[in-house]
């Protein structure tokens, strides 16, 4: 009778297994082609980097080919591209220097700079020899069992380019080991903080620290004396474990002053934490037993928050003054600078110094549920602040940094429902709206006071073009037409010079090479500089993937996106479909440039999936206000309706898609969407690989859960102000789980605090659920070198559960360790 009954059972099995559709492998070859060690080889510049010069309107560049790296000055007014020098010629010479073997085609020049005459360049090389290393003395200090410490000897070249003079000097500090000078615009002094205090040192002093910061002649002029842990007057610590942050606490460290241009003045905010709770993660993997690392993390909803003061100082009266602006409870400072929207010059340093003038500086000051911000400007010589804007909504108000036209402001603002530009008078008088209409202004490229006029990117504004394409405009401050000023139905970056006379137009989208293009400040084309050498790429089988537009869960809104399939598509097979999701708000995971990083889309299709990107309501901020706010009050399940309708409209249109295997991969928002959206839609997701997600955003930092969410300020009878915050949770919802669930973290995550995952996982265990947890030893929120491990881990997860290959792959992760020289 059990025979009779096996046999009907194989029966009926294989008939069942005839009528279903034949299983796929994983193509784990397919994907190991294009990993990150090859794509080094295969894919090289992909944009003109713009360095532009003081004394005219040339600029250099840096541009790297499968024939190797040039070098290049371009002469906008002679329509001129020609080498910055002779590659052949300086390998020689570096050659004859260091007595290693140098040639042209495989030169490499770290930290090239052309120099302030524009003639001589400064660069660095290493050797073969071994030298000690450059703080052997202070390692030798803190341990003197310390055995020797070698490195490869860096070289220090001046290059003239005239002459082709060659010239060794004294190699540099490492400029990071710097970066705690904050150097007025005169360099005449520096400001720093030390053991929480703030101080300052001359020039010449500042010169024997760059040379050998232990100096013990260094004369240092201390300013303050009542700084402290969590109430500095400058920046350190953060990242650092409880050891660490110890053993700098004496260290030299920076201080975000803003300067006056006449180097007498300067300003700073200083954070009072000390009452901020505390949080922290475990360093597992130190080495020889786990260390603690503490920090301060303020939460959303909770009493304790920072306080910041704005400071004031004087070289002549030698006062620090704290400036009376408190405004809001809780509230948020916002300080600019003079800097250029755009540099990339090669100064060694660009003084920082504060939006104004020698009468005053212009801030912001925000509260903190994002609903009012004041723009003002600090009267030097009253001692009063000067309430010259006022932006009021009942959603998170966004802004940018306010610009000066001479007299002059320009002030960005999404009041009228979309992102425009306003002119204002010193003021505070509104003089006229300078952009309008159903279209986002991005930002300021550059202001031609002079000239009267704004330059500035845009999107949205082109028809029948993606609305995330962003342009270069022009419009004059004294009214009238905005001017495109680079055409073609691309995504457009670009970097305009400081005189606003001519800008480099890097071009592309998912689907077209990259090409760069000199245009003069009407839009004029100029000349071609470059097209991305591709032909690597193209001949290990890589194709480009497919825009495509779809309508959200409304059926009104137009959203859109990008689909890869694997560049082995078949047209007659089903193909399971993955989303990468990330919701936004601050962006969505939709490329619209072509792009070198292909983890989580290109190569992940590559092991036998459809893989799409998508936007959904809310999930931008270079849409209508309208559609950026769509999530406010709702953060956890506002995405996922139109995440849905994605996959319903993809099905429908394209019979190659499998709408019964969907998957879904994010990583940090969209480790918190993907394990949503298994919980909201069990029956429409089957299998989710959620990274380094915020499960619970009662959890994650204030500033943008708050924000995006939305908190309540309470003033009671008294007058006492007050702040609600409540939201939805993720754990809320595990016992709806009914698919395969991947849930990931790094173990010393302090953006997005493991705790989130920790806590994910203990609710889907008291619902009784299985799921896998990956925890990843020593690494913080981008996962850092253990991301191409995770990324075959998550191959092997969609691949088990979405083709249905249930072969166990081996131990050992080849396709990945294939590409490492093994030494041992």
């Amino acid at each position: 009778m059990r025979k009779t009954i096996l046999a009907v059972g194989m029966v009926l099995a294989s008939l069942s297994g005839f009528a279903q559709e034949k299983s796929h492998p994983g193509n784990y070859e397919l994907a190991a082609r294009f990993s990150p060690e090859k794509m080094k080889k295969m894919v090289f510049s992909t944009s003109v980097d713009a360095h532009w010069m003081k004394k005219s309107d040339r600029f250099w560049y840096e541009y790297e080919t499968s024939d190797g790296k040039s070098w290049y000055v371009v002469d906008p007014l002679r329509k001129t591209k020609t080498q910055l020098f002779d590659k052949d010629k300086l390998a020689a010479e570096i050659t004859k220097a260091v007595k290693d073997p140098f040639d042209g085609q495989h030169l490499k020049l770290d930290d090239l700079k052309l120099l302030a005459d524009e003639n001589t360049i400064r660069f660095k090389v290493k050797s073969t020899a071994d030298v000690l290393k450059s703080d052997w003395a202070e390692i030798k200090e803190k341990n003197k069992n310390a055995k020797d410490s070698m490195e490869k000897k860096v070289h220090t070249f001046l290059y003239n380019i005239s002459t082709q003079q060659l010239t060794e000097i004294e190699t540099e500090k490492d400029p990071k080991r710097l970066a705690w000078a904050n150097i007025a615009p005169d360099s005449s002094k520096v400001v720093y903080m030390k053991d929480y205090n703030l101080y300052w040192m001359d020039k010449a002093n500042f010169l024997k620290a760059a040379k050998d910061e232990k100096d013990s002649t260094i004369v240092e002029n201390q300013l303050t004396e009542d700084g402290e842990k969590d109430y500095s007057y400058g920046f350190g610590g953060r990242g650092d474990d409880n050891v660490e942050e110890e053993k700098k606490q004496k260290d030299r460290k920076r201080v975000g002053a803003l300067w006056s241009a006449d180097s007498r003045q300067f300003i700073l905010t200083r954070t009072d934490e000390r009452a901020v709770k505390d949080l922290w993660v475990i360093h597992n993997t130190k080495d020889p037993r786990p260390t603690l690392e503490t920090y301060k993390y303020a939460m959303p909803g909770e009493k304790e928050q920072p306080k910041t003061e704005l400071l004031h100082f004087s070289f002549e009266t030698m006062a620090l003054k704290n400036l009376p602006i408190a405004t809001f409870k809780d509230q948020t400072i916002s300080l600019w600078s003079t800097t250029p929207a755009t540099n990339t010059r090669d100064d060694d340093f660009r003084p920082a110094t504060w939006l104004g003038d020698l009468d005053g500086f212009y801030f912001a000051l925000t509260s903190r549920d994002l609903k009012k911000v004041d723009v003002l400007r600090w009267n030097l010589a009253s001692g009063e602040k000067e309430v010259l804007i006022e932006e009021r909504s009942n959603t998170y108000i966004e802004f940018e940094k306010l610009e000066l036209a001479g007299s002059d402001l320009i002030w960005w603002s999404e009041r009228d429902g979309w992102a425009h530009f306003y002119l204002y008078g010193k003021d505070g008088a509104l003089k006229r709206q300078l952009t309008s209409g159903p279209y986002h202004a991005a930002g300021a490229a550059r202001v031609d006071a002079k000239a009267r006029k704004l330059f500035f990117t845009a999107n949205g504004r082109e028809k029948g073009e993606d609305p995330y394409y962003e342009h270069l405009y022009s419009v004059s401050l004294d009214g009238g037409a905005v001017t495109l000023l680079n055409k073609g139905d691309f995504n457009h970056d670009i970097s305009i010079n400081d005189n606003a006379t001519f800008f480099v137009d890097n071009f592309s989208r998912v689907n077209t090479t990259p090409v760069a293009v000199l245009y003069d400040k009407v839009g004029a084309k100029v000349m071609d500089l470059e097209t991305a050498d591709l032909s690597q790429l193209f001949a290990a089988g890589y194709q480009f993937p497919e825009p495509f537009k779809f309508k959200a869960d409304d059926g009104i809104t137009d959203l859109y996106g990008v689909m890869y399939k694997p560049f082995d598509f078949d047209s007659t097979r089903k193909y399971p479909i993955i989303e990468y999701v990330y919701p936004g708000p601050q962006t969505e995971a939709v490329n619209k440039a072509f792009g070198r990083s292909l983890d989580r889309t290109d190569r992940l299709a590559q092991f036998g999936f459809v893989v799409v990107t998508l936007g959904n309501r809310g999930g931008h901020p270079a849409r209508s206000k309208w559609y950026h706010n769509y999530g406010y009050g709702d953060l956890r399940d506002y995405g996922l309706a139109d995440k849905k309708a994605a996959i319903e409209q993809l099905a429908d249109r394209h019979d190659f898609i499998d709408r019964s295997k969907v998957g879904i991969h994010g990583h940090s928002g969209g480790g918190f969407m993907s394990t949503a959206a298994m919980l909201v839609y069990p029956d429409v997701f089957k299998v989710a690989v959620s990274s380094a997600g915020n499960h619970e955003n009662n959890i994650y930092n204030r500033w943008w859960s708050e924000k995006h969410h939305g908190v309540m300020e309470q003033v009671s009878a008294k007058g006492d102000t007050t702040f609600v915050y409540q939201i939805e949770k993720n754990p809320d919802l595990a016992k709806n789980l009914k698919g395969h669930l991947m849930l990931s973290t790094g173990d010393v995550d302090n953006n997005v605090h493991p705790a989130g995952t920790i806590r994910m996982a203990n609710a889907l265990i008291k619902a009784g659920k299985r799921f896998e947890l990956v925890m990843l030893p020593g690494q913080r929120h981008g996962y850092g070198d253990m991301t191409e491990y995770f990324f075959w881990k998550m191959g092997d997860y969609f691949v088990r559960h979405l083709l249905g290959d249930n072969a166990p792959p081996p131990v050992d992760m080849v396709e990945m360790q294939r590409d490492k020289p093994l030494s041992k």
